[in-house]
């Protein structure tokens, strides 16, 4: 089964790297972009074929592994 995990960023919490790429889209002449934050993608292929027991797996994953829950938020598409 074909899984994703999008890891973000919470509000309120300073992103550095979405700074960066702000700053260079700009000197690259793309104006107008007044805010960037940015994440990651985690692309996952899970033997289970159960959707429940997948999503429950993944969000164990995600606590302990994944994202780092103090700052970060995560959402889960399986399937």
């Amino acid at each position: 089964m074909k899984a994703r995990v999008e890891v973000t960023l919470k509000t309120g919490v300073l992103d550095p790297q979405g700074k960066a790429i702000q700053h260079a889209l700009g000197a690259l002449g793309f104006d107008g972009v007044d805010g960037v934050r940015q994440g990651k993608l985690i692309e996952l292929d899970l033997a289970e074929t159960d959707p429940e027991k997948a999503t429950a797996a993944l969000r164990d994953m995600c606590e302990k592994l994944l994202a780092n829950t103090v700052i970060e938020n995560y959402k889960i598409e399986v399937g």
